[in-house]
């Protein structure tokens, strides 16, 4: 029989698997990546409790869970959880403060003749623990900022580099006003803190002097924000630029956006495929529109519109250049340039991505000789 544990550390360290008996609401406000929500008190019943446990105390909350908890419910409750166990023999499970949830749970399983343990403190101790081990990622680990101009292929060149975060990744969002999938989910910014805390902590664990890749980012990932203490370390930290010529730039953001997306687009909205696909590039496309200025707003949103009709008819993707070239020239690229100036940071590499790549493992076999 496995003890109860706060072994946070190689619980995070080990992706244990965890079982989340916390109420659904809950657990989309924040959870873990490893945990699964296999729930005791379904989003009604727990506010039910919580009324009652507020107005007449824990006993009178104890038993309402019991009436609400009628012979169906408990066996499709008890199947769920048995059948969790059996699947992650490693694993434990917990509630919001490893208390009452999380005993009657580990009662009822263990009636059924299955010992199995929960977390000490539950969600919110797990959740602290996070939090300080990001604050202490923050202070330790040496950052490097992989840069370059818009369309340069960042995040394909951060994923070939062995120790690297992908903040993008992450958060499911590429970062850029047309940074958003076609299902437009992102986690809550709590998970996304937690998930990035875990990764962190997992390169820290290996070797803490050793510098972490992570893309150039602003403060916000999509509708996720960077913590204050992550975006200003991030902001002093020494930038390698990856260098790509305009054409291939062009390539890579048409790859990416339109050929990449449209048959997720496809797939997902079926007839409605087209409106929603014009939708998300003229939409994101108007989101930038008092920064481009009234002409070259026009300007870009006619070439893609023409192009939109073009791609749906024929497949062919050559009419996007024009309008994305303008753009890049005439927006992102300013704007990157300007930003870089500002900062007034080290810029320690500067290459093509074969160049990036070599110099990148290089320069982290020194980090860990010195």
């Amino acid at each position: 029989m496995r003890m109860d544990s706060d072994d946070f550390l190689s619980i995070f360290l080990n992706d244990t698997p965890l079982m989340d008996v916390r109420a659904p609401v809950e657990f989309h406000k924040g959870a873990f990546p490893q945990a699964l929500n296999v729930p005791l008190l379904d989003d009604d019943q727990r506010h039910q409790i919580g009324i009652r446990y507020k107005q007449m105390g824990e006993e009178a909350a104890i038993k309402l869970g019991l009436k609400l908890a009628t012979p169906e419910i408990k066996q499709q409750r008890l199947e769920s959880w048995i059948e969790f166990c059996q699947q992650h023999s490693d694993g434990f499970l917990y509630c919001f403060r490893g208390g009452l949830r999380s005993r009657t749970t580990q009662q009822w399983i263990r009636e059924q003749g299955v010992e199995y343990p929960l977390i000490k403190g539950g969600y919110k101790a797990m959740r602290g623990f996070l939090i300080d081990e990001m604050v202490a990622s923050v202070e330790q680990l040496p950052l490097v900022i992989v840069s370059g101009l818009t369309g340069c292929g960042k995040t394909h060149l951060l994923n070939q580099i062995s120790r690297k975060v992908d903040f993008e990744g992450l958060a499911n969002h590429r970062g850029s006003a047309f940074g958003r999938d076609p299902s437009d989910h992102q986690p809550s910014t709590i998970d996304w803190e937690s998930r990035v805390s875990i990764e962190f902590l997992k390169l820290r664990h290996q070797q803490a002097s050793q510098p972490v890749f992570i893309e150039d980012e602003g403060r916000r990932i999509g509708r996720v924000s960077i913590p204050d203490n992550l975006f200003g370390k991030m902001q002093a930290a020494s930038r390698a630029i990856l260098t790509v010529e305009t054409e291939s730039r062009l390539k890579l953001i048409v790859d990416d956006y339109i050929v990449g997306n449209w048959p997720a687009y496809q797939s997902l909205f079926t007839n409605n495929a087209q409106v929603e696909f014009s939708a998300f590039v003229l939409d994101n496309l108007a989101r930038i529109q008092k920064r481009l200025g009234g002409d070259r707003y026009k300007a870009v949103k006619a070439c893609f519109e023409s192009a939109l009709s073009e791609f749906f008819v024929s497949g062919k993707v050559a009419t996007f250049y024009e309008g994305i070239q303008i753009l890049l020239e005439q927006y992102y690229d300013p704007m990157y340039r300007y930003q870089l100036a500002s900062k007034n940071v080290d810029i320690i590499f500067e290459g093509s991505e074969n160049e990036y790549l070599e110099w990148a493992e290089d320069y982290l076999l020194n980090s860990v000789s010195q």
